[in-house]
């Protein structure tokens, strides 16, 4: 993997990680990070499954990415 490839891929991991911890902790780092916020046009607690099945995607995918 490339210097470029593993810098993304560990981005993406730790974007991921974001937001699953945006699903279980309310703060302002973790509220800047929902993708909910962002396509949602009323947000709000019910709206936050996206981040955590979004976060599990995302997170999964680039871990798979890494040790392929």
């Amino acid at each position: 993997m490339e210097s470029w490839d593993l810098a993304l891929t560990l981005l993406g991991i730790a974007y991921g990680f974001m937001l699953i911890a945006g699903f279980f902790i309310r703060n302002r780092l973790t509220d800047m990070f929902r993708l909910d916020k962002l396509f949602v046009p009323k947000p709000s607690f019910a709206t936050t499954g996206i981040n955590l099945v979004a976060g599990i995607a995302i997170a999964g995918y680039n871990i798979y990415s890494l040790f392929r």
